[in-house]
C-alpha cells in the first residue's frame, strides 16, 4: 500500500513538476505567447473533460449522478474563485487575473488529480503493468498542466518559489487519490464515478471561467484560436492512444 502511494506521489508530481519548471525557467513571455499557452491548456483540459472524464463516468453510473458531479464541481470553483480573491488579496495586485488564474487552475488540477490517484491505485491492485501504463500516462498529460500553472503565475509577478510551491502541492494530490485507492481497492463505483465528473465540473470552470477569458484578454489575434484547437486535437490524441 505504501508503495502505491509513492509511486501515485511521483508520477503524480513529475509531470506538473517538470511542466512547472518549463515555466518558470523560461524568460518572461510576451502576451502573445502567453496567450497561446493558456488556450493550449485549455483544448487539453476539455478534450480531457469530453473523451475521459464524463464518458468513463457515464459508464459507471447514471446520467443524473454524473450532472450532480459536474454542478457541485463548478460550484466549489466558483466558492475558490471567490476565497482566492479574499484571501490573496488580489484585487489590488497589479496583474491580478494572471495570478488568480495560476491558483485557479492549480486548485482545480489537485481535485483533477484525485481520481487520477484513484486510477493508479486501483490500477496497481489490479495488476502492476496496468498500474504502470496508467501512471506514465497521467504523468505525460500533466507537463503541460504544469506548464499552464506556472506560465501566468511568474509572468503575474509571483516568486519562482511559491510558484513551484503551488505546481508541487497540486501533483501531492494524486498520491493522495493513489493512497485511497490502494486503502478501498473495490471503492464504490458510483462514488468513482461523482468524483470524475466532480472533476470535469471544475475544469469546465477552469476553462470557461479561467483560461479563455484571460487567453483572449492577453492577446486577440487567431493564434489563440489556433493553440487552443491544437490543445484539443492533442487531448484527443493522448485519450486514444491511452485508450
Amino acid at each position: 500500500m505504501l508503495k502505491i502511494s509513492l509511486l501515485g506521489l511521483f508520477f503524480g508530481t513529475i509531470g506538473t513538476t517538470l511542466g512547472g519548471l518549463i515555466g518558470v525557467f523560461t524568460k518572461r513571455s510576451s502576451n502573445k505567447f502567453l496567450s497561446v499557452v493558456l488556450a493550449f491548456a485549455s483544448g487539453l483540459m476539455l478534450a480531457v473533460v469530453c473523451f475521459d472524464l464524463i464518458p468513463e463516468a457515464l459508464e459507471m453510473t447514471s446520467i443524473y449522478n454524473v450532472l450532480l458531479g459536474v454542478i457541485l464541481g463548478i460550484g466549489t470553483m466558483i466558492g475558490c474563485d471567490v476565497l482566492v480573491n479574499k484571501k490573496f488579496n488580489l484585487e489590488g495586485a497589479k496583474n491580478m487575473g494572471l495570478i488568480k488564474t495560476g491558483i485557479i487552475v492549480s486548485i482545480g488540477l489537485a481535485l483533477h488529480n484525485i481520481p487520477e490517484g484513484l486510477a493508479i491505485g486501483s490500477g496497481f491492485e489490479a495488476s502492476t503493468t496496468l498500474g504502470f501504463s496508467l501512471a506514465i500516462a497521467i504523468a505525460l498529460h500533466d507537463v503541460p498542466e504544469g506548464l499552464a500553472m506556472a506560465v501566468p503565475m511568474k509572468n503575474g509577478g509571483m516568486k519562482p518559489f511559491k510558484v513551484m510551491f503551488y505546481v508541487i502541492l497540486s501533483g501531492i494530490a494524486t498520491g493522495v487519490g493513489a493512497l485511497i485507492g490502494a486503502i478501498v481497492g473495490n471503492i464504490s463505483i458510483t462514488v468513482i464515478a461523482i468524483c470524475l465528473s466532480f472533476a470535469a465540473g471544475a475544469m469546465l470552470y477552469i476553462v470557461s471561467g479561467e483560461l479563455v477569458p484571460e487567453s483572449n484578454k492577453l492577446y486577440q489575434g487567431r493564434l489563440t484560436a489556433v493553440g487552443n484547437m491544437i490543445g484539443f486535437m492533442v487531448g484527443l490524441f493522448a485519450m486514444i492512444i491511452n485508450g
